[in-house]
């Protein structure tokens, strides 16, 4: 597969098996709900590709426990892997890896929070930037909990202290994809 081996140009040993992992999960999720709404083979394709590399900038950041050693604090993750899949030629790929965090963040978010990002909306916009960010919110990357899928509860738990706005979109996606009667 193309972008495990792009993966591997920029990842290797431990953290790139488990960012592997992590994705070909969000990637089978996302492929789930995309077959539920008779997404169309090529939109298909595109959201497989997408997840299994949403997460190549953390090769940038520092996450011991993922045993990443880049100089950049891991929220940068998703602005320097939108960088590395413009320069290989895959701007569309690449604005799923900035717009995955979360629900997404707006500039008001950033701002307000003092992140270490460009002030720029960044959330996700496309049919399947918003189902690959949604997949994702089931999966984290700690190790040995891989393929462990969060409940609807643990991840409305998780985004709750970042703003009731973040637990409504959501919840429109839960609608959105057709999960309103999970958990």
């Amino acid at each position: 597969m193309w972008e495990t081996e792009l993966l591997a140009r920029y990842l290797n040993g431990e953290p790139l098996a488990i960012v592997v992992e992590h994705s070909r999960h969000v990637a089978d999720l996302a492929l789930e709900i995309a077959n539920s709404m008779s997404l169309p083979p090529e939109e298909c394709l595109f959201i497989k590709e997408a997840a299994l590399l949403h997460d190549i900038g953390v090769c940038q950041v520092h996450a011991a426990g993922l045993g990443l050693h880049g100089k950049h604090p891991y929220i940068m993750h998703g602005v320097l892997g939108r960088a590395i899949l413009e320069s290989e030629g895959y701007p569309l790929h690449a604005l799923v890896c900035e717009r995955h965090t979360g629900v997404g963040l707006t500039c008001e978010d950033i701002v307000r929070q003092d992140l270490p990002l460009p002030h720029r909306e960044m959330c996700p916009l496309s049919l399947p930037e918003q189902i690959i960010c949604f997949a994702d919110l089931f999966y984290s990357k700690k190790p040995g909990r891989l393929a462990e899928r969060k409940s609807v509860a643990q991840v409305r738990k998780k985004l709750r202290p970042f703003g009731d706005e973040k637990v409504a979109v959501f919840d429109a996606w839960l609608e959105k994809f057709g999960w309103s009667d999970r958990d």
